[in-house]
């Protein structure tokens, strides 16, 4: 086995044991150079060992697989569409939302669409999809597209680019998905290069709401997002756990159970 092969060999080791590795502590670890690392990095990718993201290389085989937002949307929808309207409820006319991607997300902005009532919104997104489903409120809405890198299974846009726009931004609110919440683990997601965006979103915003259906509750995933303490409110559906409940309040989050919005029978 040659010195290269051998190293490529430790590097998919360290990405597969941590499950995301930054090019700059792969380099310290392994004792070679940054552009050495991106060039074994490149040759695992080509071999299906890693995915090369912002910044490092995360495993490409993952028991969480992310899933499309056409996948997602199907998935507990009749909770999500009560999650975005209590969510919407929360809106004023005149104020600036960020509003973040994904099935949840989706549903916040049909239910912010079907608030007649509201006039002059100015919503920043990252998705493509909220964009379109926020287009027929124009003109009472002013929809602003961060710009950024696509990512092709939720339609989004991340690093590089995303967050250097989001910087110059101090919103009203901000609305952010997430794959799991839990009280020791914190807000987190499937995908990496989306966790820094949300990351973004959050400093970019002056008050944090948390949107994540019952399913999400107790589960943690590769990409941190904060800590729960760092969200103002969990917006959540009605079959959440009510011990998932109590711990999360432990940790100083109000947790708000979306009502259900069809009648029972």
């Amino acid at each position: 086995m040659d010195a290269a092969t051998g190293r490529r060999d430790r590097l998919a080791d360290l990405v597969a044991s941590r499950g995301f590795i930054r090019v700059r502590d792969a380099a310290g670890i392994l004792g070679v150079s940054e552009v050495t690392i991106r060039g074994d990095l490149s040759a695992l990718e080509v071999g299906g060992d890693v995915v090369r993201i912002h910044g490092g290389a995360m495993p490409r085989r993952r028991s969480d697989a992310e899933h499309t937002i056409e996948q997602s949307v199907t998935v507990a929808a009749d909770a999500k569409q009560d999650i975005g309207i209590a969510a919407a409820a929360l809106v004023s006319s005149g104020q600036s939302v960020i509003l973040d991607v994904g099935s949840t997300a989706l549903a916040v902005a049909v239910a912010l669409v079907g608030r007649t009532d509201l006039e002059d919104l100015s919503i920043i997104t990252n998705g493509l999809s909220i964009a379109l489903a926020l287009e027929p409120a124009l003109p009472r809405f002013t929809v602003v597209v961060t710009g950024g890198t696509l990512r092709t299974q939720q339609h989004s846009l991340v690093n590089p680019g995303a967050s250097t726009f989001l910087e110059s931004l101090h919103a009203d609110l901000a609305y952010i998905g997430c794959n799991g919440v839990d009280a020791l683990r914190g807000v987190t997601n499937v995908n990496y290069p989306e966790a820094e965006v949300k990351r973004r979103m959050m400093l970019s915003s002056k008050r944090r709401i948390l949107i994540a259906d019952a399913e999400k509750l107790g589960q943690s995933h590769l990409g941190v997002i904060a800590a729960t303490s760092e969200f103002d409110v969990l917006i959540t559906s009605e079959k959440a756990a009510a011990d998932q409940v109590e711990r999360l309040r432990a940790t100083g989050l109000e947790v708000h159970i979306a009502p259900t919005t069809r009648a029972l029978g």
